[in-house]
């Protein structure tokens, strides 16, 4: 490795860590004494502009990622390039709904932490060794933190930030204390090494409880049960633009390296060597052997399907809605992880790795395809949230009564939007539905698989009526205040422009579908 290598692959990252300094060095050197607004709308162009050199950065750049002694760490391509280009253009549009959202002076510390955690998402999507792992989630994560904590005036925010540091340390402690122990078993932090000599050293008692520690480090990243309590303080005490970063952006970076990981130690093979028996013997052991370890990812996809979806029923507040929202939304995007190609129900555990590289393929590209679409969605809808909280003071149920008479394209993103996260077709929710549950139930499913998807499909029957409510009290119940809500021309558009996507990409998934696929 030299230098040049690690900056060509490290190239979108740089960008956006390039204009979050700028963005600090503008607002707080040229335009101190100017006025909100200005500084607001330099700071957020030139976060966009960031986010655009980023995606240049990664459409230009070649090679097959970065090697240190002949071990990859950082991958270029493939799943990581689809995570980090979602992420980008997450955090565009999540700047973009600051117009409508102000509450700091403080724009410009707010928009380069938020680039800064940005580039930390993805680092951690890219990276495929156990310590640049790490030090990327470490990035994202204090990041996240600030970013919740930013509403300095609102108790919510404070203790918002603290139970979510908190429930952050001790999950940053689970997946360090598994990533030591993988070490230990393999002799390296490199997740190929990882693989390979754990699968033809057999696994041990001490490798069950490593996958236990990452499973419960990565479950509070996305926000699975049981790791989920922070979820629903967060998202209500921070900022809108803060939790609208953390439950898409966030997301995206969790969910592309729980790709990485699982793929990695759910799937023996790696540098083992060895006569083609002896290869055989080590599949068909280690498929024996590894294979409760999935399981313990299907327990928790089924949880939280069933927790998140019971839950949002009780809710009053939208943004607690959401919320356990997102925790059903995580269920659906591991049982999707879990499930390609661990359950197979027939053949030889030998013969059906070596026939099921293409499955796995089409799985990993389902969850990005849920993942994207999912982050999308749910940026708009925060979105929605931040206009009619700032316009009535709350974001209780009962102050969405009325919108459609208040502002008509306010409520029709917002039930575009909530339309598509329920899964109703054409629009794109239903498609990443479909698109997950077919690949789950795909040529090698078993019982197991079978039955999760069943409960998947009711409990998204569940969250229709919990959505149903609010578009409700849009679109049917009587307003109690019929003075219109205005919007930023900036936000309005954004949000627009988030709701076309969401009905484009339903009528045409081949378009997001095949772009993924090119990678």
């Amino acid at each position: 490795m030299n230098y040049a290598d690690l900056f060509r692959v490290t190239l979108p990252e740089t960008a956006l860590e390039i204009a979050a300094l700028v963005v600090l060095a503008v607002d707080l050197g040229l335009l101190r004494k100017a006025a909100l607004n200005v500084r607001l709308a330099t700071a957020v162009a030139m976060g966009v502009a960031g986010c655009g050199a980023g995606l240049w950065a990664i459409g230009i750049q070649a090679g097959s990622g970065l090697y240190v002694d002949g071990n990859l760490v950082l991958a270029n391509g493939g799943t990581a390039a689809v995570a980090q280009c979602g992420i980008l253009v997450l955090t565009a549009l999540t700047l973009l709904l600051l117009f409508d959202s102000i509450f700091t002076k403080h724009i410009g510390e707010f928009v380069a932490v938020m680039l800064m955690a940005a580039a930390g998402g993805m680092l951690v999507a890219a990276a495929r060794d156990l310590l640049v792992i790490f030090i990327g989630l470490e990035l994202l994560s204090l990041g996240l933190y600030i970013l919740t904590a930013f509403a300095k005036s609102s108790g919510k925010s404070a203790e918002a930030a603290m139970k979510y540091y908190l429930f952050g340390g001790m999950s940053a402690a689970f997946l360090l204390f598994g990533f030591s122990y993988l070490y230990g078993l393999s002799g390296s932090t490199n997740l190929y090494w990882v693989q390979g000599n754990i699968a033809e050293a057999g696994a041990s008692p001490l490798f069950y409880v490593a996958w236990i520690l990452v499973v419960a480090g990565l479950g509070f990243k996305v926000a699975a049960v049981p790791f989920h309590l922070w979820a629903p303080d967060t998202y209500e005490g921070a900022p809108a633009p803060a939790a609208a970063f953390i439950a898409s952006v966030s997301k995206v970076a969790s969910f592309a390296l729980l790709l990485t990981v699982s793929g990695n130690l759910l799937m023996p093979g790696g540098p083992i060597s060895g006569q083609t028996a002896v290869v055989e013997r080590i599949l068909d052991e280690t498929y024996r052997t590894w294979q409760p370890l999935a399981m313990i990812l299907l327990v928790a996809a089924a949880a939280s399907m069933i927790v998140g979806n019971l839950a949002a029923l009780a809710q009053s507040s939208v943004r607690r809605l959401l919320a356990y929202s997102a925790i059903a939304h995580a269920g659906y995007i591991l049982l999707g992880i879990a499930t390609q190609p661990h359950f197979s129900g027939q053949g030889s555990p030998f013969h059906f790795f070596m026939s099921t590289t293409g499955s796995w393929r089409v799985s990993s590209q389902a969850v990005l395809f849920y993942v994207l679409t999912y982050g999308l969605t749910t940026v708009g809808a925060f979105g929605v949230v931040a206009v009619v909280e700032r316009a009535t003071g709350s974001d209780r149920l009962d102050s969405f009564l009325g919108l459609r008479k208040r502002n008509p394209l306010l409520a029709g993103v917002l039930l575009v939007l909530f339309l598509s996260l329920a899964g109703i077709p054409p629009l794109v929710g239903f498609w990443a539905k479909f698109n997950l549950f077919a690949a789950v139930l795909g040529e090698h499913a078993g019982a197991v698989p079978f039955a999760l998807v069943c409960l998947a499909i009711a409990m998204s029957a569940v969250s229709l009526y919990y959505y149903l409510q609010v578009v409700k009290r849009v679109y049917v119940m009587p307003a109690r205040d019929d003075s219109p809500i205005k919007v930023h021309p900036v936000a309005l558009a954004a949000l627009l422009a988030i709701a076309a996507a969401v009905v484009s990409l339903g009528c045409f998934p081949t378009l997001l579908g095949r772009w993924i696929e090119g990678f």
